[in-house]
């Protein structure tokens, strides 16, 4: 299994470097079941931010590259079942991603609620207002 960066992701998704895109592409067409590419939070939550932020992904095409990192059978996703909830999170919040995956992970971890002072995280399962 090899780890795979943020920018390699973003190289395969984007085809914004004909070269970088290339050579991404050929190692994540090179994963296998057996031989997977490993796709972390951090990565997941730095992908999302610069599709959105760089460029001008809206929050269906994020959903969407998420689902196809998560259902890829040549690739590995940190604790994908936490991730999936996440997701299922985000599809209905007006949270960013990483807010709804720090929610999950915060739960997996015992905590009873994370709390905060973004508003929109406030509402999602398991998070409350910092007072």
């Amino acid at each position: 299994m090899i780890g795979l960066d943020t920018n390699v992701l973003v190289r395969y998704i984007v085809e914004d470097d004909e070269k970088q895109a290339r050579i991404a592409t050929r190692v994540i067409d090179a994963r296998t079941a057996d031989d997977p590419g490993y796709v972390s939070h951090l990565v997941l939550v730095e992908l999302t931010w610069v599709l959105a932020s760089c460029y001008d992904a809206d929050k269906a095409a994020l959903i969407s590259v998420i689902e196809q990192l998560l259902q890829t059978k040549q690739l590995v996703v940190e604790e994908a079942e936490t991730v999936w909830h996440a997701l299922e999170d985000y599809k209905k919040a007006s949270a960013d991603f990483s807010d709804c995956l720090i929610s999950r992970k915060n739960q997996d971890a015992g905590c009873s609620i994370t709390v905060t002072f973004d508003k929109a995280a406030s509402k999602l399962p398991f998070m409350q207002p910092c007072a």
